[in-house]
């Protein structure tokens, strides 16, 4: 009988589970090179529509001018205060809310990669739909508000170093609640405490392996930044492949 993703986590609770650095490494880059360009393809366009959408809040918040370099040096976010830090807050959560379905889509590509399927643009964002959407943007809600509040408000007392490794601290331990809700069918609160379980059993380990995946993705700023559409895939293939070696993927815990 095939076990729940909530059982397996409180069997890794309990007996804690082994992982190999080596392995993980080369199978995460097996599956990169699979979903590499058309992943890329994908994120270059997204980025592409981000930035139309953030030229046009910065432009209708504060006006066409703020497009002026020196005034753009203004708004930087050392220098917000009260009104203009609460709306700055408040895009950034909106706009994480609004991405994690799109990085749900990349690790989705990494699995019908993994299975030889056949993966199109409608993968990359077949999350903005519920049941999925949901607990993704609670999730991400959740993350954001403790990751940016509390960096800001230790940058606000003048300890901005602390509130940086801080907010590094919660994207590690977090970062399997993607593959934990949209393949372990996990709701978004269940979802953050099975990731934080899983990372604390294993931490250097995994912190290596994310470390590792960064460095490589950075390649891409070779080719003009271009590139790096193209490398920035390889962190995901890297969370897939993390998570299934170490809680697998059965038809029974994928919401179909």
């Amino acid at each position: 009988m095939l076990k729940t993703t909530k059982e397996k986590i409180e069997e890794i609770k309990t007996n804690g589970y082994q992982i190999d650095f080596g392995n993980v490494f080369n199978h995460a880059f097996e599956n990169y090179k699979k979903i590499a360009l058309y992943a890329g393809l994908m994120i270059f366009v997204f980025a592409i529509l981000l930035g139309f959408l953030a030229a046009g809040i910065v432009i209708s918040t504060f006006g066409v001018s703020a497009l002026n370099q020196k005034i753009l040096d203004d708004l930087r976010v050392e220098n917000f205060t009260g009104l203009h830090l609460a709306i700055y807050l408040i895009l950034g959560i909106l706009f994480n809310c609004l991405l994690v379905p799109f990085l749900a889509g990349l690790i989705k590509m990494a699995h019908s990669a993994e299975k030889d399927e056949e993966f199109h643009v409608s993968t990359v964002f077949q999350y903005y739909k519920n049941p999925y959407f949901q607990e993704l943007v609670i999730s991400a809600f959740i993350i954001t508000i403790f990751s940016i509040g509390l960096s800001e408000m230790l940058k606000l007392v003048g300890i901005e170093i602390i509130g940086a490794l801080l907010s590094a601290v919660i994207s590690f331990f977090t970062f399997l609640t993607i593959p934990l809700i949209i393949f372990g069918n996990l709701k978004a609160i269940d979802a953050l405490k099975s990731s934080m379980i899983i990372v604390s059993k294993q931490p250097l380990v995994l912190l290596g392996l994310i470390i590792v995946s960064r460095i490589a993705s950075l390649v891409g700023f070779i080719g003009c930044c271009i590139g790096l559409f193209f490398t920035i895939p390889f962190i995901y293939s890297m969370y897939y492949v993390i998570y299934t070696s170490i809680i697998g993927i059965d038809s029974e815990n994928e919401w179909e």
